[in-house]
């Protein structure tokens, strides 16, 4: 990689500052985007930096200086505007949770590398080998929420946008040479749309690992000590998983200690874990086995419909399809065509274009590129 010109940093924390810089963004063609956030410390997460990168200059912004970022609002829904990211997911949901921004004409670095057949596609290992780049993630774990951050930790922020727009443009160039690029095009569109999901409503065990193996009794127990550990990191705004690890919760629903004594004797908190949540976990466990057999929760299982053995013989023969043609464009097999867009083709049986372009889990790309080879396939299997 060519060296650039010095790239000129900014550390944005006021509005007069964030007003310039909008002003200057609002002339681009391309940006690069990355935030910082403080999942591992906070309950509830919150974006803690908003790092943005020009051809030319690198600004970390502080939206806990800046309690309105309203500014950078029409910036992100500007369609001339590319905006890049590298994983974009996580970074779209924070964006529009915690500031209701809404982001139009997205690009994925991390999903065009995956388009192009990388075999690894993280940013450090990418960014090692197209241009012997090293990023040093020894503050990746560390608080962004703590104010004042030192230097180095700012420095390292800004470090890892700055190499999006050359990223962006080398692979753009790759996927049009592969005739991919509309393919990562709309995949992105659909990515821009993606939202963080209500998970207020309903049971806590419900998704939670291993609970599908617990009777009604464990679950009763389980779902108290999720509601405890849940209130006590509410009220600590510490993150579920520094108080109570989930496979620990998991083993304590099974064992259903009801004393501090056999709670000690399982051996599944530390001893300072013992002496601060001992007596609420004994409690939960204690209320659980109290809730009467006929109030028991049940977990939700969706009963497995009879397969006809025509639509097995549809989904095999499109697998075998599929991995050849993924072996063949050096490509994850998924990103053809995943186990459910499968079923959903054998079941439903589209023998036309036209019904084929109809079928709301299929992208156009897709049916633009592997349509007839499916109508094939599904023609001849019957």
């Amino acid at each position: 990689m060519r060296r650039r010109g010095a790239q000129r940093h900014l550390n944005i924390a006021t509005h007069s500052e964030l007003d310039r810089f909008a002003a200057q963004l609002a002339k681009q063609r391309i940006i690069g985007v990355d935030l910082e956030a403080d999942s591992m410390y906070h309950f509830r997460e919150k974006v803690c930096l908003i790092q943005i990168a020009t051809q030319r200059t690198t600004a970390v912004i502080d939206p806990l200086q800046i309690n309105n970022l309203a500014v950078l609002k029409p910036v992100f829904k500007r369609a001339d505007i590319l905006k890049v990211f590298h994983g974009a997911d996580y970074d779209v949901r924070s964006l529009y949770r915690d500031f209701k921004i809404n982001i139009d004409n997205l690009f994925d670095t991390e999903l065009a590398c995956r388009f192009l057949g990388f075999k690894e596609t993280g940013l450090e290992a990418v960014l090692k080998k197209r241009y012997d780049v090293r990023l040093d993630k020894k503050y990746q774990r560390k608080d962004w929420s703590k104010r004042p951050l030192p230097q180095e930790m700012i420095a390292y922020a800004a470090k890892d946008v700055r190499y999006l727009i050359p990223l962006a443009k080398s692979l753009h160039q790759e996927l049009k040479h592969k005739r991919r690029l509309s393919w990562v095009e709309e995949e992105c569109r659909y990515l821009s749309k993606v939202r963080t999901a209500n998970s207020d409503s309903g049971p806590l065990f419900v998704g939670f690992k291993g609970a599908g193996k617990l009777g009604p009794r464990g679950l009763a127990v389980l779902e108290e000590l999720l509601q405890m550990r849940k209130k006590i990191a509410q009220h600590q705004d510490k993150p579920l998983f520094r108080i109570i690890g989930n496979k620990s919760l998991l083993r304590l629903a099974e064992t259903r200690p009801q004393n501090l004594n056999k709670l000690k004797k399982t051996e599944l908190l530390g001893s300072k874990q013992a002496d601060r949540y001992g007596q609420s976990v004994v409690a939960a466990v204690s209320k659980a086995l109290q809730v009467p057999a006929n109030n028991l929760p049940k977990y939700p299982r969706k009963t497995a419909p009879m397969v006809p053995a025509i639509v097995a013989k549809r989904v095999k023969e499109l697998r075998v399809w599929r991995d050849r043609r993924a072996q063949k464009l050096k490509m994850d097999p998924a990103i053809i065509c995943t186990k459910a867009l499968i079923s959903a083709l054998a079941v439903q049986h589209p023998l036309t274009m036209s019904s084929l372009s109809k079928m709301k889990e299929l992208k156009t790309w897709q049916a633009s590129e592997f349509g007839r080879d499916i109508i094939h396939i599904l023609k001849t299997v019957g």
